[in-house]
């Protein structure tokens, strides 16, 4: 007697397990990993990437990996390693990749040959554990301006922000913008605010002119013309010592609602009720003149009466501010946002400097400048094209997450791969001390980091393997001086990065090798994919049978609806029942 088969997926769905599954998941990040490989480093290439609206042009690997549209599940992860790294750190985005692609590369082989994941990954994350001690101990601080070495410390901090700059479009203006990213951090981190540096730096782009017509308001803000009603061209546009009103109320003469419905029973009524629309928007509109505002922004629209009746007392008013450039404008003046004109007090008003309108090429924009509380800061970039500022953005984002890490940790180590090549180094040091299978595969994680200076050297068109030979050579020397010694991308060979001011936070690279780790280790862990087809049928995610009605709209079987019908529609009990199914009477019955 043959026992039927049991069904527990639909029929369609795809499954793939075991030793094959693995090889196939490594094989994707892989390919995932060869589409950002030669954005790496100062000569990396950019790729332009077309979603089917607008055109990105980056060599920023978290940029790309966002816009690439993964289908495969497991290579997703290096998606989110891409991302996790461009959110912790802001830098490092196409190395993390890279690391976590060639570590399961090196793991590739074990797996075909039998080795259990769970060993492989159990040696992984021991490797994580010694690189990290490793990159600890091989940190070298950075001055502390406590110490009276603050212009000390503020190179080292413009030599981070040019190394992050470095592999960007603005490589060529490292002059102007790295100084400029480092004063604003600086501030930040001296007012204890480096966590809100999202909310208290704002990047403003302007087409057009040349880039080094970029600039920075220390201590001001700056944000584009809003939607503006007639009577705005006899508006003041320029104020000293001004008071300043937020609001998040609508200042303007509403419509009625549709529908609506009034019963008036004659026209003294009917015009008693204008007036008192009339009244309430020009009470709102008082109120705020009385309590000594120059200056009324609101997040909701002010109407073409309101901008007028302010022009008329020489008050300078915008509505339709964006929420962030609200809240910045907050921190740095001292306002406080409201909800209501009624009962307004002086205290709620902010001020600055100045306060004027602007025009910054085709656009005009509002600035306030000498704004009580100097924590904000607006760098305004200028540029040719809109991809080339977009691109400059995420630059200067970049710079600004690698400054700030710096200032976190206080510690930097030198770039070029000479970091990676001497963690390579220790690492096969550290596998001579293992028996078994974990030292082939700490040996072959170590393998693994030499791609950073690998990458660096092909991505500038030198023969990486010459390159490494030297730098393996150099970095197993006994003189000790040879540390430090990474790709010279500029002549060939190898030189000393640190000497050459190529440093970058020493969190940088922790999270690098972690984020890698953990990413190899979950892609190792999995030993099969379910995929579920799309059903077209719309009933064939829920199991019932199509077509079928119920109350709520869901689904039932045939005999159950049969079984309804009868209950609702208390006619005889007959139906197409199964055999042995018989009509029960409960309680409600």
């Amino acid at each position: 007697m043959i026992r039927p088969g049991v069904i527990i997926l639909r029929e369609g769905t795809d499954t793939s397990q075991g030793k094959p599954q693995l090889v196939s998941n490594i094989n994707a990040c892989q390919a995932v990993a060869d589409t950002i490989r030669t954005t790496l480093g100062p000569c990396g290439m950019d790729k332009l990437v077309f979603d089917g609206r607008k055109v990105t042009i980056s060599n920023d690997g978290a940029t790309i990996m966002k816009l690439l549209d993964i289908a495969h599940p497991a290579a997703k992860t290096l998606v989110d390693i891409s991302m996790s790294q461009d959110d912790e750190v802001g830098d490092g985005t196409t190395s993390v990749v890279l690391l976590a692609s060639e570590i399961l590369k090196e793991m590739k082989p074990f797996v075909e040959e039998g080795v259990h994941p769970q060993v492989l990954s159990k040696y992984i994350r021991l490797s994580n554990e010694l690189l990290l001690k490793k990159i600890e101990e091989l940190s070298i601080p950075i001055a502390s301006s406590a110490n009276g070495n603050g212009q000390l410390q503020q190179d080292m901090l413009i030599k981070c922000a040019s190394t992050a700059l470095n592999s960007k479009l603005l490589s060529g203006h490292q002059d102007l913008f790295s100084p400029m990213v480092v004063k604003a951090v600086q501030y930040l981190h001296e007012c204890d605010a480096l966590e809100d540096i999202s909310n208290l730096i704002s990047i403003k782009k302007i087409p057009g002119g040349d880039v080094r017509k970029s600039f920075m308001l220390q201590g001001g803000i700056a944000f584009k013309k809003t939607f503006s009603y007639a009577g705005f061209e006899q508006m003041s546009k320029k104020f000293t010592d001004p008071k300043i009103l937020i609001l998040n109320v609508e200042l303007e003469l509403k419509s009625e609602r549709e529908n609506a419905e009034v019963r008036i029973s004659s026209p003294e009524e009917y015009q008693s009720i204008v007036d008192a629309e009339w009244d309430i928007i020009y009470e709102k509109l008082s109120n705020c003149v009385k309590v000594g505002a120059n200056i009324v922004l609101s997040k909701l629209p002010i109407g073409d009466l309101a901008t007028q009746y302010f022009a008329d007392r020489g008050l300078f008013c915008a509505g339709r501010v964006d929420d962030k450039d609200m809240r910045m404008i907050c921190k740095a003046t001292g306002a406080m946002i409201q909800t209501t004109t009624s009962e307004l007090e002086e205290n709620v008003l902010g001020t600055c400097g100045t306060f004027e309108e602007k025009q910054v090429g085709d656009e005009r924009f509002n600035v306030f400048l000498d704004c009580p509380r100097k924590l904000t800061t607006t760098i305004v970039l200028r540029g040719g094209s809109e991809q080339f500022i977009a691109e400059s953005e995420r630059s200067i984002h970049d710079s600004l997450q690698i400054v700030k890490r710096a200032l976190q940790s206080q510690k930097i180590v030198a770039g070029g791969g000479a970091i990676e090549m001497e963690l390579s180094k220790f690492l096969k040091e550290k596998a001579l001390d293992i028996k078994g299978k974990g030292q082939f595969v700490l040996s072959s994680f170590a393998k693994a980091l030499e791609i950073v200076p690998r990458q660096l050297a092909d991505n500038a068109g030198f023969d990486s393997t010459d390159v490494l030979s030297l730098l393996r050579t150099k970095h197993n020397a006994v003189d000790g001086g040879s540390l430090w010694y990474g790709v010279d991308i500029i002549n060939g060979g190898i030189c000393n990065t640190y000497d050459l001011g190529v440093w970058e936070p020493s969190n940088n690279k922790s999270n690098s090798v972690s984020a890698a780790s953990e990413a190899a280790c979950v892609i190792l862990s999995i030993d099969e994919t379910v995929r579920n087809p799309k059903s077209q049928d719309p009933g064939a995610a829920t199991g019932m049978l199509p077509g079928s009605g119920a109350p709520g709209g869901k689904p039932m079987s045939g005999m159950m609806q049969n079984a309804m019908d009868v209950a609702q529609g208390g006619g005889g009990r007959t139906g197409n029942l199964g055999p042995g199914v018989s009509y029960m009477k409960g309680r409600g019955g």
